[in-house]
């Protein structure tokens, strides 16, 4: 296509399963993978079930005798392969997750880089993995602590960010001693069937050691039910999370179930609006809205309210729609043509509620696209937090303009979600981000910053019904307690 990068490939064909270093075809149904932008297929992934679960987890607990016993330093090594490998594959990873999810190629690279980022992070766990001695905690007597794998652990993950969240897992399941089975979102499978085949070319693991099962819900069913599964990370809709979360803790599975979101950004009077604007417009409209740390509801004092407002919109109004391989694109496709439905239900339940529709993104199209999945960016005012546009996670390019009489105010509405996933503030005084900060019930604050994910060092901590579990994914300490178990030594001489 004139004025796009080129694709990697424009058809993938039938994804296998890699089980114990070999591909192998499930005899199974499959289901199409289609490009968001264009409509057409661009792969197909197999439906796998109770059988291809259980040959990863045969593969997975075989493996896992030898490279529990391998020396943590050893283990790192495979990860500097890995990284390696990202870095080579970087571009081909970038442009495949725009063919298969739709966002834009500065938004795909920025996924890559944030994915290698966690292999970074993982590298450290040969200083994390330390634990404790003291000599004589009584005469004659020693005790220490030491960190001990658990076996093999599971990740499911979701469509919109097909390379970074995988990354959050694979390699702190790995780097920690443990066996690892993936089944990435079979909306968008492509990136890591990829980088699994790259992977088996290069031998970066010895067989079994990461596997990749390809699925829908039976698929992760089956691994919930597997009894020789050590724990399951997952990131996804409450309900989901919630469900793996419960049949996860009843089979004493360790779980951290990653939820939905309803995210409420915070402008204060104080605001420079000139720098936050283009902030908040890529905290709002980036990835389409598809993502867990995406505002949805701008909070405004009732003086700044206009001026907010006005700023907001026409910047909204100015995003080029588009397939993401063109560097002139703003905002791509929401995965589906059904999200998109589910878009267009949420802004005619606004306009039921009587929220005022200040920018209408139903007739958004990408020209030379007219099959992709596109709406444009939409702008409700007059909203309140008990209408469904301000409750609900919609999940796309919709913004609900809220206003408060205060920061005690907007605090209170953002604290009335049942989410916690992120709020963010913009302002000029140290002493309002701190009270911000202090006050809001969220596991990731932003300020001045419209999308705070956390570095990979950090963990991803989401509050309420957005999260499922103790221990959060990503990096930090609690990927060394989710990983490993503790072990207490005791010992004396005679």
């Amino acid at each position: 296509m004139k004025g796009f990068l080129s694709e990697v490939s424009e058809n993938y064909g039938t994804f296998p399963n890699y089980i114990d270093g070999q591909f192998t075809e499930p005899n199974s149904s499959k289901q199409h993978v289609l490009n968001p932008a264009t409509g057409r297929q661009i792969a197909s992934v197999p439906l796998s079930g109770e059988e291809e679960v259980g040959a990863a987890v045969d593969a997975a607990s075989l493996a896992f005798e030898k490279w529990s016993e391998r020396p943590v330093q050893e283990r790192v090594q495979f990860l500097f392969e890995l990284k390696r490998l990202v870095r080579e594959e970087y571009e081909n990873l970038a442009r495949i997750i725009v063919q298969e999810n739709g966002k834009t190629i500065s938004e795909a690279r920025g996924e890559v880089s944030r994915g290698a980022e966690n292999i970074d992070a993982a590298i450290g766990a040969l200083y994390h993995l330390d634990g404790r001695k003291t000599p004589d905690i009584s005469r004659g007597i020693d005790e220490e602590m030491q960190h001990e794998p658990l076996g093999v652990f599971a990740a499911v993950t979701p469509f919109n960010f097909p390379m970074m969240i995988p990354f959050w897992f694979l390699p702190y399941a790995v780097a920690t001693g443990n066996t690892f089975i993936l089944k990435p979102s079979e909306r968008t499978p492509v990136t890591m069937n990829y980088l699994f085949r790259k992977m088996h070319e290069r031998s970066i693991f010895p067989n079994g050691v990461v596997n990749l099962v390809n699925g829908a819900r039976e698929t992760v069913d089956a691994l919930l039910r597997n009894g020789r599964i050590a724990g399951v990370s997952f990131v996804g809709s409450t309900a989901v999370a919630k469900h793996i979360y419960e049949e996860c803790t009843k089979r004493k599975k360790r779980v951290q179930a990653q939820a939905s979101a309803k995210n409420f950004v915070i402008v204060m009077p104080d605001a420079k609006l000139n720098h936050s604007i283009p902030n908040i417009i890529n905290s709002f409209f980036g990835n389409a809205g598809q993502r867990c740390l995406a505002g949805s509801n701008l909070v405004v004092m009732e003086e700044n309210h206009r001026q907010v407002l006005e700023k907001f919109a026409n910047a909204a109004s100015e995003l080029r729609l588009g397939y993401g391989l063109s560097e002139e694109t703003d905002m791509g496709p929401v995965i589906t043509w059904e999200q998109r439905g589910r878009v267009i239900s949420y802004i005619e339940k606004g306009l039921d509620a009587g929220a005022e529709l200040v920018l209408d993104g139903r007739e958004g199209s990408a020209e030379d696209f007219p099959d992709g999945n596109f709406i444009g960016p939409s702008v409700f005012d007059g909203v309140s937090v008990d209408m469904a546009i301000a409750r609900d996670e919609i999940f796309g390019p919709l913004a609900s303009v809220i206003t408060a009489s205060s920061l005690d105010d907007a605090i209170e509405k953002a604290n009335t979600s049942t989410y916690g996933n992120m709020a963010a503030i913009y302002t000029s005084d140290a002493k309002s981000a701190r009270e911000f900060a202090s006050k809001v019930d969220a596991g990731n604050v932003g300020i001045n910053i419209g999308v705070p994910a956390p570095a990979a060092t950090y963990p991803f901590g989401g509050y309420k019904d957005s999260f499922f579990g103790d221990l959060h994914g990503q990096g930090g300490q609690d990927y060394i307690q989710f990983y490993t178990e503790r072990k207490v030594i005791i010992s004396r001489w005679f």
